[in-house]
């Protein structure tokens, strides 16, 4: 596979600095120019909603300094076995009587054996008999299991870059940046639509961020769905005490995404529990047109149902299913 590691250049479609020069707008103009931009390819008012839940939590052998789940830090999250279909089942029932048009599993591995993936194909199967879309998040794809999964009905899967390469040896050792670049290569090479962006607020620099944006705007093509997160700081993680990145900063984030990433559906993702409905009110206006919806995110917090509803009632944002896209199925 093409190495793929190293910081855009100056040939690439997308440099870092034209990225870098976007974010510098004057905050009303990064706002409109990026509501312009959203306004050309997809619906202003409607968000497309997606439930995340976890089948499997804990135990990772990875080192992702950000994450609960690492079996290697001391937090509150205890190693649990993969849930049963029955109960996954459930939850996508609630998940569609509660609004949302996806049904998200992720796994705690560093990537699944093939024992793991045959109850996951089944749950996968079993999504798409409720007529949801499936995504998943499930590690590092072997040779021939994105065709398995693709087989089984799967529609997205999730797989993020998380920073920049020049950042990335700060957060993660055990799996390299060409590891989830392979991934995705599998993924697209199956046909299922690519979920994939990145965590803000792990200490990184605005030209950091730039780059996360940079590697995903150069992706060919570009994901379908992009989800951008807020760090959630974890006791026992080694970002716990990370400065929290401003709030502004992160809807400038959105926005510059929304106008590099112009067809993609930007979420809200993790982080947005600690959001007042002001700054989310911001997002939705700089482009985000995702969130995940329900009580949890797999092992943090996220707004519950009601005050989803209430919030995007306030707003006049209606839910909508995926393919409100103009320009994407």
């Amino acid at each position: 596979m093409n190495d793929m590691t190293q910081p855009v250049t100056e040939s690439a479609k997308w440099r870092v600095a034209d990225i870098e020069a976007i974010f510098a707008l004057p905050f009303n103009d990064l706002i409109f120019r990026a509501q312009t931009v959203h306004r050309e390819h997809f619906d202003a008012n409607t968000v497309q909603l997606s439930t995340l839940m976890s089948i499997k939590t804990g135990g990772c052998s990875e080192d992702c300094g950000y994450c609960p789940q690492a079996a290697r830090y001391s937090t509150d999250v205890e190693a649990d076995l993969l849930l049963d279909i029955d109960t996954v089942m459930t939850a996508a029932r609630a998940a569609k009587e509660a609004g949302a048009t996806r049904f998200c599993m992720g796994a705690a591995w560093r990537g699944p054996k093939q024992r793991d993936l045959e109850p996951v194909l089944a749950m996968v199967k079993g999504i798409k008999d409720l007529g949801l879309e499936a995504c998943a998040t499930l590690g590092m794809l072997k040779d021939g299991q994105a065709e398995q999964l693709k087989v089984a009905g799967l529609d997205y899967y999730n797989h993020n870059l998380d920073t920049a390469p020049e950042f990335y040896g700060e957060v993660i050792t055990t799996r390299t940046y060409q590891d989830r670049l392979d991934t995705l290569e599998r993924v697209r090479g199956a046909e299922i639509n690519v979920c994939c962006g990145g965590i803000v607020g792990m200490g990184e620099s605005r030209t950091q961020r730039a780059g996360l944006i940079a590697q995903l705007a150069n992706l060919t093509p570009q994901p379908e769905s992009v989800p951008i997160n807020m760090l959630v700081q974890v006791e026992g993680t080694p970002l716990q005490d990370t400065e929290a990145l401003d709030q502004l900063e992160f809807v400038r984030t959105i926005a510059v995404a929304r106008i590099v990433l112009s067809k993609s559906y930007v979420r809200l993702s993790a982080g947005r529990s600690a959001m007042s409905e002001a700054i989310q009110a911001l997002c939705f206006l700089a482009g985000a047109n995702s969130i995940f919806y329900g009580e949890k995110l797999l092992t943090t917090g996220n707004p519950d149902v009601q005050r989803d509803r209430d919030l995007l009632a306030k707003l006049g944002i209606q839910p909508q299913g995926a393919a409100a896209c103009n320009t994407c199925g």
